[in-house]
C-alpha cells in the first residue's frame, strides 16, 4: 500500500485521539470542579477531596466523572439522589473536616 492510501487511515485516527483529549481535558475539568466543592463543603484537603469522589464512585458503582457531575449539578440545583448524598454524607464524615490553618485547635 503506498503512503496516499494510508493517509486517510491516519487522519481518521488522529481525528479519533483529537476527541479522546478533548474528552479527557472536560472530564479532568468537572472532576476538579467537584473537587473544589468537596473542599469547600467539607472542609477536607484536595487530596480527601479526590478520595471522597472516589469512593462514592466505588461505593454507588457509579462513574466518578458521573459522581462529579452530579455533584456539580447538586451545586447548582440542590438536586442530588438519596442514595449518593447518604453515600457522600458518610464519606465526607469520614474524612473530615479538616483543621482550618491558623484556627484553634478543639480539645
Amino acid at each position: 500500500m503506498n503512503q496516499n492510501a494510508k493517509e486517510p487511515d491516519r487522519i481518521v485516527e488522529l481525528r479519533e485521539e483529537i476527541d479522546q483529549l478533548k474528552e479527557a481535558v472536560t472530564s479532568h475539568a468537572v472532576v476538579d470542579q467537584a473537587i473544589g466543592m468537596m473542599v469547600a463543603l467539607g472542609r477536607v484537603t484536595p487530596d480527601q477531596g479526590w478520595a471522597v469522589l472516589r469512593e462514592v464512585s466505588q461505593h454507588t458503582n457509579i462513574k466518578l466523572r458521573t459522581i462529579a457531575e452530579m455533584i456539580i449539578v447538586w451545586g447548582q440545583k440542590g438536586d442530588l439522589s438519596p442514595d449518593v448524598r447518604a453515600v457522600l454524607e458518610d464519606t465526607l464524615d469520614k474524612y473530615g473536616p479538616a483543621q482550618i490553618p491558623d484556627s484553634p485547635s478543639t480539645p
